[in-house]
Parts: C-alpha cells; structure tokens; sequence
C-alpha cells in the first residue's frame, strides 16, 4: 500500500473558506508576531534564556506540520516561500518607516520606533534563513517519515520527529546570526539550548495536540 502523502490542492466547497489560505493566514501570522516578539529576551538573573518569540514560533512549526500532512511536501514549500517574502517585506515598510519625517511632539515615539526597528532587520534576516532551513527540513522529514510508516498513524511521531529536525536547524542558525557579537558566548549557548528544548515542549504540549484536532477536521471536512 502507497502511504505516500498525495500533493492535495486546497478543495473549496461552495460558499466555503478555503482551509488552505486560513492555515497559510495564521502560519504567516504567527511567524511575523515570532519575529517582532524576538527582540525581547527573557532572562532569568543575569543569564540569557530565550528571546519572546519562542513563545509563538512553535505554532507556526505546527501549522507547517498541517500543511504537510494534509496538502503535501510542494504545497508546504511554496506556503514557506510566501511566508518568507512576507517577512522581507517586513523588514522594507518598517525601515521606511524610520526614514519618513514626523513631528516634534512623537519625538519620543520616533526613537522608540527607531530602535526597535532598526533591530528588528536583523532579526528577520536571520529568521529568514534559520526558517527556511528549519520549516522546509521539517516538511521534508515528516512526510520521509510517513512514507515508510505502514499504516499512517502515529502522528504525533511525525510531528514531535520533525521539529526536533527543524527546530536544530532553526534555532543554531537563529541565535548565531541574531545575536553574535551583542551577547556572551555563555548567553548565546544557553539561548540554544533552552530555546531548542522549550520549542520541543510547548511543540510536545500544545503544537501536536492542534495539529491532530486541525489534521482531523480538515480530513473529515474537505479531503
């Protein structure tokens, strides 16, 4: 029996919202929100843990995992470049913004802006890269999986299995060009590895149980 996943495209029912641009709305979301969320790091004493888009990004890795369960590895891919171009896009308007005149009295608004965004492309850059590393390794390696289960089931096994894969990829790349040369060495090894092993948890935790709910509905409903 072939359990290879077949590329789906996206099956509109009359007077339906295609699934296909709800999953790909909310991953592009969640990514962009993770990216913003960056520039935050939370600490713990004086010892970097993790910046606050770990929060979200692990929603993003498990909308990707829904992506390449239900539609298959080539529609995943080009929701992944999408969502790239999305974020690049971030970075051009926000860096306009800096550069447009304001008046006096947001003087204070103006620098907050200024140095928030002004970081930010740095962020982005090296999300971009660490997410199309990171995202299209964990497509890949989820339907790998699935091809060679005999039955399809065990999801879970191909979710949390990927986005270990993806998530080794994302997070090194991340860290290393996101903060190297701004934070200590130790930081930069803690952030690692408490980002790796919180995006594991909260993936564990609450990512693979909303990708079996989304997995299942949009079976049951639309394929």
């Amino acid at each position: 029996m072939n359990n290879k996943v077949p590329e789906n495209p996206s099956k509109n029912r009359k007077g339906d919202f295609s699934p296909l641009v709800v999953v790909t709305a909310l991953l592009v979301m969640f990514y962009i929100v993770a990216n913003l969320m960056a520039v935050k790091i939370i600490s713990i004493g004086s010892l970097s843990l993790f910046d606050a888009g770990t929060i979200t990004f692990p929603f993003a890795y498990m909308l990707g995992d829904v992506l390449a369960e239900v539609w298959g590895y080539k529609t995943a891919k080009k929701v992944i470049i999408m969502t790239f171009i999305c974020n690049a896009m971030l970075v051009i308007f926000t860096s306009i913004g800096i550069i447009l005149p304001y008046p006096e009295y947001m003087e204070d608004i103006q620098q907050a802006y200024t140095m928030i965004y002004t970081y930010v492309p740095r962020i982005v850059i090296a999300s971009l890269i660490s997410f199309l590393l990171g995202e299209l390794a964990n497509a890949k390696v989820l339907v790998w999986i699935k091809d060679r289960q005999k039955d399809g089931r065990r999801l879970w096994m191909r979710t949390i299995g990927s986005s270990a894969v993806g998530y080794l990829f994302d997070t090194v790349f991340f860290v290393l060009f996101a903060f190297y040369g701004t934070s200590p060495t130790e930081d930069l090894i803690s952030m690692i590895v408490v980002q790796y092993i919180a995006k594991l948890l909260i993936e564990a935790a609450a990512g693979t149980p909303l990708a079996y709910a989304a997995i299942g509905y949009l079976k049951r409903k639309y394929l």
